[in-house]
């Protein structure tokens, strides 16, 4: 992806292409080095991993996804560490990840006590290096939930990132 947008101006009565830098496209850009004079990040964003939704009762969600919706629906995998029993949905471009509290010291037993019925959690975006990604966002004054990523589900180093500096969105990065 190059760090240039076209643009169509008038000229005439007609529109002229003409390409101009975009800087701020740059903010936005996973891909292709970044311009001269343009300072390049040192991790990047990649793909969507999973959107986690916290359910109150887990086998009768992995039913919906199995029998009703024919999905690949995984066993049931207890993470003490997090607090969470997980089952992973799969389908063609991503994940949905289900959540059950697993105790009642689990956040996601306090989500469910204000969301009865459950409802989405988290989204989970992959990084090519969460260290890097984590001190940079610090630096730009995102807060972390924890001082230290964590393994999660995946066996990989995970990070959340306070849902009041993201728009209300509970943002999981996980290490590609």
């Amino acid at each position: 992806m190059s760090n240039t947008v076209t643009c169509f101006l008038p000229a005439g009565g007609l529109f002229r292409r003409v390409h101009c830098l975009s800087p701020a496209l740059r903010a936005y850009s996973a891909a292709g080095p970044p311009s001269p004079g343009i300072p390049g990040s040192l991790w990047r964003l990649g793909k969507l991993n999973h959107v986690a939704i916290a359910v109150p009762d887990l086998e009768k969600a992995a039913s919906l996804y199995r029998d009703v919706l024919g999905a690949q629906v995984s066993a049931v995998v207890p993470l003490p560490e997090h607090g969470v029993c997980t089952v992973f949905v799969e389908l063609g471009n991503t994940k949905l990840e289900l959540l059950h509290p697993l105790g009642e010291k689990s956040p996601i037993a306090g989500f469910l006590a204000k969301n009865k019925s459950g409802g989405m959690h988290h989204i989970c975006i992959e990084v090519d290096d969460i260290g890097a990604a984590i001190v940079d966002l610090k630096a730009k004054n995102i807060r972390t939930l924890s001082e230290q990523p964590r393994i999660g589900a995946h066996g990989k180093p995970v990070m959340f990132l306070h849902p009041k500096d993201c728009d209300g969105v509970l943002v999981e990065l996980e290490q590609a």
